[in-house]
């Protein structure tokens, strides 16, 4: 399903069978990392007015219409001004945005927005150039279907990586027959959430739906199915304090 960690798994084959991210792959994430980072600051900004949380310095507020003003622009893939950075990290460090982040499971937010926040300094310096771990946590939506070439022990593998989302699916599920295996991913830490396209399906429930789907298509009788349960860290910690029984009872 969408957002599982399909690509990610995609690109960590890249680093560990064909030597990694060259520096023109670097350059070429410098973008996603920034649009990724404001997006997210956005998205929480966004929902702070759905949930009726107010910031705790109404300061704030400025900063907040500045980020929004990027957005607006379509800027938000370039480097980070110096205006716009001191406003992230005031924006950052805000009690409210904190309280809204503890509540994220309430509304869409990427998986990598602490991890990109937290790190405002790095991100916004005028020599930055992203890490291995920055393109692995940065976050695309998957269209059509992507393929991965390697060779592991003088075998050599196709990967195919196709979107989860629901209007993706019809695109690909038919096409692949001959397959030997499918890797189908599992976030585990998304049982308390909801889909991007239905607000009213918990991504668990559509993962155990679409689970059940693929095992039983005709198109996959012959095919071994591996279950990949991903984003194990994130539900360690979300566990503490969004207990499953809320939304498996």
């Amino acid at each position: 399903a969408g957002e599982s960690g399909k690509s990610t798994i995609v690109k960590q084959m890249k680093i560990i069978h064909e030597g990694g991210f060259t520096s023109e792959d670097n350059k070429q994430y410098k973008p996603v990392v920034y649009s990724n980072t404001i997006q997210s600051l956005v998205a929480i900004i966004r929902a702070m007015g759905t949930l009726s949380i107010p910031f705790g310095d109404n300061e704030r507020e400025s900063d907040a219409k500045m980020v929004l003003d990027v957005i607006a622009r379509m800027e938000d893939t370039e480097p980070f001004t110096e205006e716009l950075l001191a406003a992230m990290k005031r924006l950052w460090v805000d009690s409210g945005v904190q309280e809204c982040l503890g509540r994220a499971n309430e509304y869409q937010l990427n998986d990598s927005a602490k991890y990109f926040l937290d790190d405002l300094d790095r991100l916004g310096a005028k020599d930055y150039m992203p890490t291995e771990q920055d393109i692995l946590r940065t976050r695309v939506k998957t269209t059509g279907i992507v393929e991965v070439h390697f060779s592991f022990k003088n075998l050599n593998f196709k990967l195919f990586d196709v979107g989860g989302q629901r209007s993706e699916r019809k695109k690909w599920i038919h096409c692949f027959e001959d397959v030997t295996a499918i890797i189908f991913c599992v976030a585990m830490s998304e049982y308390d959430q909801v889909l991007h396209e239905d607000e009213t399906t918990n991504r668990m429930q559509e993962s155990l739906k679409l689970f059940d789907s693929i095992c039983n298509n005709k198109w996959f009788t012959e095919t071994s199915i591996i279950l990949f349960l991903n984003k194990k860290d994130l539900f360690e910690e979300k566990i503490k304090k969004s207990p499953l029984s809320n939304m498996f009872p």
